[in-house]
């Protein structure tokens, strides 16, 4: 799925020797964690929110190069990585540069997500598998052959927590013979994190923002 429909450069960014003062004024406009700040056409990096109100009045943004964060994508960055580099830098806000480093502009978080609760992942109704194993022993390949093998279709598959060398995996699937699914998940070593004592798996479908907040959260 495509993205770069989503890049915007509706907002100018800062320039390095823009005082604190202007920064702050800009951000009290908008809704942003983050800026960009460019020196003639080179990207700097971005002066966040947090940072701009513990600057001394009459600095610039060059004086406080140190405290911006050079975080950015690329416009063929693949949308659920472009969604993990919001999560790392804690941005609702990422910059765009392409191959030769020049900027283009930003994405928007919530424009991301948009394009995130359209995706398969969260519209098809289907069943959530939270399933953990040894780092090393997992494959997904052997995931996609116990799900097919079931009669049922995944819809999306990734991995959802790494802790002392155990992975865990959430995968959302068609809700097809959810007991025998399960049953075989744990014939091939996989604690089943999320299913019932009964095996009886989601009573029910959760709506689109209960989806969209969970995945949000893991």
């Amino acid at each position: 799925m495509n993205i770069q429909e989503y890049i915007i450069s509706d907002v100018t960014p800062l320039k390095m020797d823009d005082d604190v003062q202007q920064a702050q004024k800009l951000f009290q406009q908008l809704t942003f964690s983050h800026i960009p700040v460019m020196d003639q056409e080179l990207y700097q990096g971005c002066v966040s929110e947090t940072d701009v109100y513990c600057f001394e009045d009459g600095q610039s943004l060059r004086d406080v190069k140190y405290a911006l964060d050079t975080f950015m994508v690329q416009p063929d960055t693949h949308w659920l990585d472009v969604l993990e580099a919001f999560a790392q830098h804690n941005s609702n806000v990422m910059p765009v540069l392409n191959d030769k480093n020049e900027y283009l502009g930003y994405y928007e978080l919530k424009d991301i997500m948009q394009h995130f609760s359209d995706s398969p992942f969260l519209y098809e109704s289907g069943a959530v598998i939270v399933v953990e194993k040894g780092s090393t022993d997992y494959s997904f390949s052997e995931i996609a052959q116990i799900v097919e093998s079931n009669g049922s279709k995944i819809f999306g598959c990734f991995v959802s927590n790494y802790r002392d060398h155990i992975t865990e995996i959430t995968v959302k699937v068609s809700p097809d013979n959810m007991n025998a699914l399960l049953q075989t998940f744990r014939r091939y070593s996989y604690v089943v994190l999320s299913a019932a004592e009964d095996d009886s798996y989601l009573d029910a479908l959760k709506d689109r923002s209960d989806y969209l907040d969970k995945y949000l959260n893991i």
